[in-house]
């Protein structure tokens, strides 16, 4: 786990999961988003990415809530563009909890704590990895160049096909929120072996089977 800074700020969005030793591209254009861009390559380089709740839409442009469980992300590369936008690209480094907010600035900034990500039982991760490669192939809708990559170490393989699935904001949250990989993986399959009913007998088809 790479260390964080205690404070850092937050960059809430609706529909974007961040999992460590992930690349994530953002295109930041909100003036308050632009000013932590700038500050951030200013100091630590780190941006803390956070799911907004259901309901964000009534106060956007305010402190709308948020799970408190996100990912800290590293900025390698800033693009300044010319009307003052920036396209950035994120690595995630670390899982975090929000102790608290605090103002003084026009973004929002956390007191955070980082959160481990252990791998769990090795040997019961790599037989859940196997049943998600399967689960992966059997899918319409797979990342199927990770079926290509099994050497992948399995920390980066549970959290890039956590990041590359074409899952809900929620369901990819539930991901994060686990604390040990080998957690992550077998929620995963959870999520997987629930795609392949809905695919096979339809939306509903937890409601038809017993």
């Amino acid at each position: 786990m790479t260390s964080i800074p205690s404070t850092i700020p937050l960059f809430p969005l609706p529909d974007v999961v961040l999992f460590p030793h992930m690349p994530l591209p953002l295109h930041v254009f909100e003036p308050r988003y632009r000013k932590m861009t700038t500050d951030a390559m200013a100091s630590h380089k780190i941006i803390g990415m956070t799911l907004l709740k259901p309901g964000w839409e009534q106060d956007y442009y305010g402190r709308p809530p948020v799970y408190p469980v996100g990912c800290a992300g590293l900025v390698e590369e800033c693009r300044r563009l010319e009307d003052g936008r920036f396209n950035i690209r994120l690595k995630g480094v670390s899982r975090f909890r929000i102790v608290s907010e605090q103002g003084g600035e026009p973004y929002r900034l956390a007191t955070v704590e980082s959160l481990t990500d252990e791998v769990g039982d090795a040997t019961a991760l790599e037989s859940g990895r196997r049943k998600v490669l399967a689960a992966i192939g059997r899918a319409a809708d797979g990342p199927s160049f990770l079926v290509t990559q099994p050497e992948l170490p399995p920390e980066l393989f549970v959290n890039a096909v956590c990041q590359a699935l074409s899952l809900s904001p929620v369901e990819k949250q539930s991901l994060l929120d686990c604390d040990t990989v080998g957690r992550r993986c077998a929620r995963l399959l959870e999520i997987l072996d629930f795609r392949l009913l809905e695919q096979t007998y339809g939306p509903g088809c937890t409601d038809k089977i017993h």
